[in-house]
């Protein structure tokens, strides 16, 4: 269903959380107001003894900059500085999913508390923090946000937190730590329950890989600088953690690759071979086949490399891009950040459930080219020194493919359409385009695919499985998740 594209808020008015608190002046009065706020939820109604706390507006400098927007790229630089496992596709998408969920569902009890609530909030029930009479306060939607994002991103990453400290104080002039009687009656509670939510989802299991890497067609390390033993490989255990919306990561796995059970018939098939030979002819650094816009392709959607905002980063970036064509408000925007991180969450799982938890571990390109005894080939991938540079994974499904897939998926479900023109960025090192005009959200997909077959570190059919994958994880996100409410009603599950 396409949005409406403009959620206007409540009349403005007097709010309860900005309202003069009568009686008790003096500080022991206002610390007084203060509890009082803290302790006012829902069930009684929240009374004006809330206004003792909030922030006077004229401490405020905020301007038309939407604050999910504001948000998101606080949280890519976050993506682009971590290191190590933290690095990972599947890390970086769980933290997006975590804090868009959590700012789609403050801003859904902003919605509900004034009346304009249109979409199911994620996991719970909406709730209400003010009574019927209540009217929105000075920049109170955008507090909610700021609040709830700050706090997300801040326990999400630890070590950025003077960066997210300075972002909070560039974007309200106020500091992170000054009290705001939103925390209490909103924040706390979204946060624990997102917090909640993923507690024990199996995302810090620190298991290394013992696999088989011996075995022709099985993946072993490729050789680079952090992937010289088989217990490199990168978070094996990911396809395991409990999803958001799916009921497990393998809810969309083919029970085999192209119906191949064992090494030895996959190796020895016409197909592997075709395949083998068209990554190594189309892959190659030397390549004199791949076209200069294959070229393009390849690099455009790779960040692979520390120091970028790797692939979930970079359509994250591309969500808000299509928000600001569309020119959302303040709540459609919350909700399709919401919808495109949790489908790219799950998509990131349900990869590494097919890379590390299917009967066949394949091989990375370089490893089965140089099993032909063709040792001098090397991929078009490398890394910012310019050596060879393949991901420290087995190969299907194509992560990259699953991810683009469930974005675009994601978003022709929300606008409910697919063509629709745009401008995609790159910040990949190596990119020959920073900018790349796009005619479709399905034009994402099928970039997104083809990519790591241009850039040698993928197979054909991992790119085409990775890119089902990717399509039925959004699809069931989509039809299951932030629903349109029912009848004016709340589903309450």
């Amino acid at each position: 269903m396409a949005p409406a594209l403009d959620h206007g808020r409540p009349p403005a008015s007097k709010s309860v959380l900005s309202r003069p608190r009568s009686g008790g002046g003096g500080r022991r009065g206002r610390l007084r107001a203060a509890v009082m706020a803290g302790a006012l939820l829902v069930g009684a109604g929240v009374t004006s003894a809330a206004a003792a706390g909030a922030p006077a507006a004229a401490t405020t400098r905020y301007d038309n900059d939407d604050p999910t927007q504001y948000w998101n790229r606080v949280l890519l630089q976050t993506f682009r500085n971590a290191r190590g496992w933290d690095a990972s596709p599947g890390k970086l998408s769980r933290s997006g999913a975590m804090v868009f969920a959590a700012v789609y569902n403050a801003e859904s009890a902003y919605q509900y508390t004034y009346k304009t609530l249109k979409y199911e909030p994620y996991l719970d029930k909406p709730f209400k923090y003010a009574d019927k009479h209540a009217r929105p306060g000075p920049h109170e939607q955008e507090r909610l946000i700021d609040r709830t994002a700050y706090r997300m991103i801040s326990q999400l990453y630890p070590s950025d937190r003077a960066y997210i400290d300075a972002k909070y104080r560039a974007r309200t002039g106020r500091s992170p730590y000054a009290y705001d009687p939103l925390d209490r009656l909103v924040v706390d509670r979204v946060i624990r329950q997102i917090n909640r939510s993923r507690a024990g989802d199996g995302s810090h299991n620190p298991a290394t890989y013992h696999g088989n890497t011996t075995t022709p067609g099985a993946w072993r390390p490729t050789g680079g600088a952090d992937c010289t033993k088989k217990t490199d490989a990168v978070t094996p255990n990911w396809g395991k953690v409990r999803p958001f919306v799916l009921r497990s990561g393998s809810q969309f796995r083919p029970p085999t690759l192209r119906g191949f059970t064992n090494y030895a018939d996959l190796v020895a098939s016409p197909e592997y071979a075709r395949q083998r030979d068209e990554v190594r002819r189309l892959g190659a650094v030397d390549s004199t086949e791949r076209t200069y816009e294959q070229t393009v392709i390849g690099w455009f959607w790779d960040h692979d490399l520390d120091g970028t905002y790797h692939p979930p980063g970079q359509l994250l970036e591309l969500t808000g891009i299509v928000a600001k064509k569309f020119r959302l408000g303040t709540y459609d925007t919350t909700r399709l950040f919401a919808a495109s991180a949790l489908s790219l969450a799950d998509a990131g799982i349900a990869a590494w459930d097919s890379k590390f938890d299917s009967p066949i571990k394949l091989w990375r390109p370089v490893s089965a080219i140089h099993a032909t005894g063709n040792l001098g080939w090397e991929p078009l991938s490398s890394d910012r020194a310019g050596l060879p540079f393949t991901p420290c994974f087995p190969a299907w499904t194509s992560g990259h493919a699953n991810f683009t897939a469930a974005w675009a998926t994601a978003m022709q479900r929300f606008f409910g359409r697919d063509r629709v023109s745009f401008v995609a960025h790159s910040e990949d090192p190596h990119t020959l385009q920073a900018f790349r005009l796009m005619s479709s959200f399905s034009q994402v997909a099928t970039e997104g695919e083809f990519s790591r077959l241009y850039l040698g570190v993928h197979f054909r059919w991992d790119a085409e499985d990775g890119r089902q994958i990717g399509t039925n994880v959004a699809k069931y996100v989509s039809a299951n998740s932030l629903l349109p409410i029912r009848s004016g009603r709340p589903h309450h599950g």
